[in-house]
This record gives C-alpha cells, sequence and structure tokens, in this order.
C-alpha cells in the first residue's frame, strides 16, 4: 500500500498544497497513492492522539508513506527519529517531496534520517534562543512590546516599530518569530517589510 500523508496545524492552514505537491512527486515516480491520511493537528500531540499513530500501527512490509517533508511527522528530534526506527525495522519506506529522500531500512537512510532530525532540531533551538535574547534586549531598554492597547487597525499595529523591526531582521531573527514577538500575524509583519522596504543595515 501507498499512502499519502498530509498534516496541518490549524483549520486556517491549506492541505491542498500538500496534496499537490504529493502527487505531483508519485506522478513523477510512477506511484500511485492508494489511500490519504489527512489531519488539522498539532505535532504538540502525543502521537496516540494523531491519526499518524493510527497508520504507523497499520503499515505493513513494503509500504510506502509520502509525505511533503519529514517535519510532518513531529516536533522533536527525537519523536522524528524514534518514528523512523520502528517504520524502518518493519522495512516500511518514507518518501519525502522537499527533501527528496527515500528512507529504508538501509544505513544511508538512517544516517540522512538523523542529520535531517538533528538539523530541525538545532534550527528550532537557534530561532528560540535569538526571539529570547531579542526580547530580553528591548525589555532591558524598556521599550514595550507586543500590540498597543486598543488600537484595532491592522494598519497601526506596526507603527513607530520600524527600527525595532529593522534590528531584529538585522539579528537575523525570522520574519516568523519578529511576528510573535511583536503579537501581529506573519501576513501583517510581511506587508509592512515589503511596503516600507526595510532592510538589514
Amino acid at each position: 500500500m501507498i499512502y499519502g500523508y498530509i498534516r496541518v496545524s490549524t483549520d486556517k492552514q491549506n492541505t491542498e498544497n500538500q496534496r499537490f505537491e504529493i502527487l505531483k512527486y508519485a506522478d513523477t515516480k510512477k506511484l500511485t497513492i492508494d489511500k490519504w491520511i489527512e489531519e488539522t493537528i498539532s505535532s504538540r500531540k502525543k502521537l496516540e492522539e494523531r491519526q499518524l499513530g493510527e497508520l504507523i500501527g497499520k503499515l505493513e512490509q513494503n509500504d510506502i508513506v509520502i509525505m511533503t517533508e519529514l517535519s510532518r511527522m513531529g516536533r522533536s528530534l527525537l519523536e522524528i527519529m524514534s518514528i523512523l526506527h520502528n517504520l524502518m525495522n518493519r522495512d516500511v519506506k518514507v518518501f519525502t517531496t522537499k527533501e527528496n529522500y527515500e528512507l529504508g531500512n538501509n544505513i544511508n537512510s538512517q544516517v540522512l534520517a538523523f542529520a535531517f532530525g538533528l538539523s530541525a532540531q538545532i534550527e528550532r533551538d537557534m530561532i528560540s534562543q535569538r526571539t529570547r535574547e531579542a526580547l530580553a534586549r528591548y525589555k532591558a531598554e524598556g521599550k514595550k512590546l507586543g500590540r498597543p492597547k486598543g488600537r484595532l487597525s491592522q494598519n497601526t499595529k506596526l507603527t513607530g516599530k520600524e527600527e525595532q523591526i529593522t534590528e531584529l531582521l538585522a539579528k537575523n531573527v525570522p520574519v516568523a518569530a519578529i511576528a510573535r514577538i511583536l503579537e501581529v500575524n506573519r501576513g501583517t509583519l510581511t506587508h509592512l517589510i515589503k511596503s516600507r522596504k526595510l532592510v538589514v543595515t
């Protein structure tokens, strides 16, 4: 059996992009998706609470699971590695469309899976660290963070914070992290950066 696995974290995210990528990949590899597993749930949820957990329990030798990227499996390195270890020991293959991995029960696959999981975990840790450092600095300087009280218009949420945003960008803090710091939608921040042509100095 060949399964297509799709996961998004919130109802606001669209599953169609993942479905399109998986179908395109399968067509290139001349594979046919026998069944789709699609769920809207955070990767922070326990595996047994997710449809992925149920799927893993049903998978048999030589089954294939296709997903857009390994991060769809879980949030942490340990969880991803645990799932892959389980599947590889049962001769279940995992294919990804973005990284173009074809992971099976062989040493090369295990090395690739470990390297991916490790790099993903390090990236998340670095983003978190940069965010904490930026927050600590601005709090120490007495600057107020977040959306001004009483302001409902999206056009005024970031008014006067262009310098702060530019400084955060200069520290390589990701746009998503800056949006969380300022408590605004990522799209709102992206629009401001583009419209004001904010650049790293």
